[in-house]
């Protein structure tokens, strides 16, 4: 994918005075940096003191422990699975090489590089993951809680191969500052984790390659930052990581100034990236995820450090904690929304590990767990080595800030996000947000007013995901469309319009009108939007507990438009359609399941699955991995005259 002049017209659109003025710098900065390439300062008797206390590996609970020695030595045999791609090629792996496309990226001035052209670089995902390093910290982590060194000697040779073979500035490796931030944060934890290993100064501090690219990552941090538009959860992994480095590995003459200058950049926008509720403002729930992980990793090196840290700070976290616990369902499983692409800000866990309970675990060790949270049964690796390094929230010595909720918030006002819950476990979400964040909403979808359904952690409504980023447009297009999601379309259009993979141009407005998720018998939810030039779309829901019914009444005001209203299965629900009514049907735990979903009469229904020309009827586990599942589609026209209205009921 290429971007056209009429992108970069539209990209510069969103943008303000000041973030253009930036970027301008960014770019007479990287025509200097070309040709003017500094040396690494002399490093003299380095030491690394951030190491963990005596006996903190032992707390590692010893099923947590197995599952991290099996993934481990997977990775020792080669094996790994990066979105939905297998490799067996990780013993000695070319760092430039796609092997879902073929290709191998170009080499050369990292910003000459055309990343975003799959034809000529391959897909660029698949490219940078391995190079966050983030196996190589399981790797460590293995070797830390066996002391078997061959996982020690297989980290020390992947880091001198990655060194070698992608100096500063040179190659794909360079271009994105996500990849760098997070690629330091590995760096840190994998020299926290062989401290134990005789080779670990050898290959870190006593080594001049090492130091190079560690001052060079740094340097290149502290030089083009993620502005305007663009500081969304990027910003954070950059900040984070720079942090991270300059605290555990504070060795450079310019040390002190990256830590201070990054703790006061890391503490803004995290406060900028989170509503006061607690929620991320992307309103990508695994970016939400990605913030909260990158946020605490940061908190620990600062308290490993002994680095003072605004209380404001330890808030956000806090409040993002407590909001991660509010919304997962029965199952700790959060809301499928906006944007998702598996990343993650550290990982020291094998396959297996729930990624949320392992937050909300930490949030326990760290803050402490309020009496509404769910019951978190889990184990991890990472939150008994986060946890001996951050300094309990009630060791501050001073009372927060911020009240925590007494009992379980369910409307999130700000963020426009309302969970409905009911009997048999019946978890709704209602979507009446902000289109997204800041002016170009890059990880948002066309979703307003739509709706997603589990009845005890099954998916029956579903959001349907995300699948890729660059090099399939069509698809990308498909997966953040407004017909790829459980609301209305009008008129074949989007209710947000669309300038690129990442960014939109126009984004619908939305408004709450009543949310009342704790009413007695029946929770309510009302809202409407105005994507829709000279009409506005309103949805009631209605969950009644005794009948374990959920309502779902469409009304468009405005002159007769072309309707099409979506309601996509999750991939474990058959459906038996008739006419108007299609029965549900789904195995859970061994037990077969139902519900009845009956549609609106003024449509005429059919039923999709697994098309594609155009793509209908798909549902995204995972970045870059996609399923056939039911979309149920109805067409007909809104008229005003009245509402389309669909219930669906549980059985039993």
């Amino acid at each position: 994918m290429t971007m056209s002049a009429g992108w970069y017209l539209r990209r510069l659109s969103r943008m303000g005075p000041r973030e253009v003025a930036g970027r301008a710098g960014d770019t007479v900065r990287r025509r200097r940096w070309r040709s003017a390439q500094p040396d690494c300062p002399t490093v003299s008797g380095a030491r690394f003191t951030a190491v963990l206390l005596a006996g903190t590996v032992a707390a590692v609970p010893p099923d947590a422990a197995k599952r991290l020695v099996a993934e481990a030595d997977l990775l020792m045999a080669g094996h790994a699975e990066f979105f939905g791609v297998a490799r067996d090629d990780l013993t000695d792996p070319d760092w430039s090489y796609d092997p879902k496309t073929g290709r191998r990226a170009p080499s050369g001035y990292a910003f000459d590089v055309p990343y975003r052209n799959e034809s000529v670089a391959g897909d660029i995902k698949q490219i940078w993951e391995p190079s966050r390093h983030q196996y190589l910290t399981v790797l460590a982590a293995a070797y830390a809680v066996t002391g078997d060194e061959r996982y020690a000697e297989r980290v020390a040779k992947h880091l001198r191969s990655w060194w070698a073979a992608n100096p500063p500035l040179r190659g794909v490796h360079w271009i994105s500052g996500i990849e760098l931030g997070i690629r330091l944060l590995s760096w840190v934890w994998i020299r926290r984790l062989l401290d134990g290993w005789p080779g670990a100064a050898e290959l870190f501090e006593d080594n001049p390659v090492a130091l190079n690219q560690i001052w060079h990552h740094q340097r290149w941090l502290a030089a083009f930052p993620s502005r305007g538009s663009s500081a969304n959860n990027h910003v954070i992994a950059e900040t984070a990581g720079q942090f991270a480095a300059a605290c555990a590995f504070n060795w450079f003459p310019s040390s002190a100034r990256w830590r201070s200058d990054a703790l006061r950049s890391l503490e803004r926008q995290l406060r900028a990236n989170t509503f006061d509720s607690g929620l991320n403002r992307e309103l990508a729930t695994e970016y939400h995820g990605l913030v909260l992980e990158l946020g605490l990793a940061a908190l620990a090196e600062a308290d490993a450090a002994n680095v003072q840290v605004p209380e404001s700070l330890r808030l956000v976290l806090l409040r993002m904690t407590d909001a991660l616990a509010a919304v997962v369902d029965n199952r700790l499983r959060p809301p499928r929304q906006g944007d998702a692409d598996d990343g993650h800000g550290l990982i020291l866990d094998g396959a297996g590990t729930d990624r949320w309970a392992s937050l909300l675990a930490t949030g326990d060790a760290v803050f402490g767990r309020l009496e509404w949270w769910p019951a978190v049964t889990g184990t991890d690796v990472r939150t008994p080595l986060l946890a001996a390094l951050i300094r309990p929230y009630s060791d501050k010595g001073t009372a927060p800030a911020v009240t925590r909720p007494a009992s379980r918030p369910a409307h999130f006002a700000d963020a426009g996000l309302t969970i409905l819950r009911g009997p048999g476990e019946i978890w709704c979400r209602c979507d009446g947000g902000p289109h997204g964040f800041l002016s170009i909403a890059a990880h948002a979808h066309a979703d307003a007013l739509s709706v997603e359904v589990r009845h005890d952690g099954v998916d029956v409504l579903a959001d349907p995901g995300t699948y890729c980023y660059h090099g399939q447009p069509e698809w990308r297009q498909y997966f953040r469309s407004t017909l790829g999601h459980n609301t209305l379309r009008l008129d074949g259009s989007d209710q947000s319009v669309s300038g690129g993979p990442f960014l939109w141009t126009r984004h619908a407005r939305t408004r709450v009108l009543a949310a009342d998720p704790s009413g007695e018998g029946v929770a309510r939810w009302c809202a409407e939007h105005d994507g829709y030039q000279r009409s506005v779309h309103r949805r009631r829901v209605e969950l009644t507990a005794a009948s374990q019914e959920l309502r779902v009444v469409d009304e468009v005001r405005g002159p007769r438009r072309a309707v099409h209203l979506a309601f996509h299965l999750g991939p474990a629900i058959a459906a038996d359609l008739a006419d108007n009514r299609a029965v549900l049907t789904w195995t859970r735990d061994g037990e077969d399941r139902s519900a009845v979903l009956d549609l609106p009469g003024l449509l005429s229904w059919r039923a999709h699955r697994g098309e594609s020309d155009p793509p209908l009827g798909w549902y995204s586990a995972g970045f870059g991995r996609k399923e056939p599942t039911t979309t149920l589609v109805g067409t007909g026209f809104a008229d005003g005259a009245e509402g389309f209205t669909t219930v669906l009921r549980f059985r039993g």
